[in-house]
This record gives structure tokens, C-alpha cells and sequence, in this order.
């Protein structure tokens, strides 16, 4: 069964990482490059991304002659998808696993961060009735 697994974070939380120290970033991402090396070992692995910060993003629509219609940023949002990871394992029990593993990546002075990490099914297919 494949998973996605996201990463949110709270807009002015621990993870605003542009303000951590560099040793503090460093150890974050080494962190996160041997998760990854990890997952890719186990054959659990399918793919992973960071995103750009809230900042940068827009929410776009089609407008009735079809053209995007530009709406953002959202500054006042209160959390945001940092990044994601798809993982294919043999249960549900095996990726809250991972993702617990994934929200206790280290922050400012080594504190695991736990934070929130929303695992939700990939579909196969249409659902069933």
C-alpha cells in the first residue's frame, strides 16, 4: 500500500529553518538524507520533496473565460505543507511508524520537533462500494 506522508508546520513554529543556526540545519538535514537512505534501504521507498515556503505559493483557478485567476499569498495562514514523502509499505501500522519516526526530526539545539505528520492512503484506483 502506498502512503503520502505530510510534513505541516505551524507558520511561525520551530520550523521557520531559515531562522535556525547552521549547525542546527545541518543536523536537520543529516537527519533526514539517512531517513531517506533508510527508506530507500527497507524498499519502502517512492519519493520525497521539499516545498518552498507559503510565501511563493498561489492558489489559482480557472476564471470564466478559462484564464488562471491568481489568488496569495496567505500570510495569515496558521500552518503549511513543508514537504512530503510517498512510501509503500504492507500496512497502515508501518507508515504511522515512519511518519513517527519522520516527526521527531531533530531542531534548534537537537529537540526532536514532533510535529504533526498526516498520513493519507494513495489510490489505487476508484473507490469501491
Amino acid at each position: 500500500m502506498k502512503y503520502m506522508l505530510l510534513m505541516n508546520v505551524r507558520g511561525k513554529a520551530p520550523y521557520s529553518i531559515s531562522t535556525w543556526s547552521k549547525k542546527d540545519v545541518d543536523a536537520h538535514l543529516t537527519f533526514l538524507r539517512q531517513f531517506n537512505r533508510e527508506l530507500s534501504a527497507s524498499g519502502e521507498f517512492v519519493a520525497v520533496e521539499g516545498l518552498t515556503h507559503p510565501d511563493r505559493a498561489r492558489l489559482i483557478h480557472a476564471g470564466e473565460d478559462g484564464a488562471p485567476i491568481t489568488d496569495g499569498v496567505f500570510p495569515e495562514a496558521k500552518e503549511f505543507l513543508a514537504g512530503y514523502w510517498i512510501i509503500d509499505v504492507a500496512s497502515p501500522e508501518r507508515a504511522y511508524e515512519i511518519a513517527a519516526a519522520a516527526s521527531a526530526a531533530p531542531g534548534p539545539g537537537g529537540v526532536p520537533l514532533n510535529m504533526p505528520i498526516e498520513v493519507r492512503e494513495v489510490m489505487s484506483g476508484m473507490p469501491v462500494d
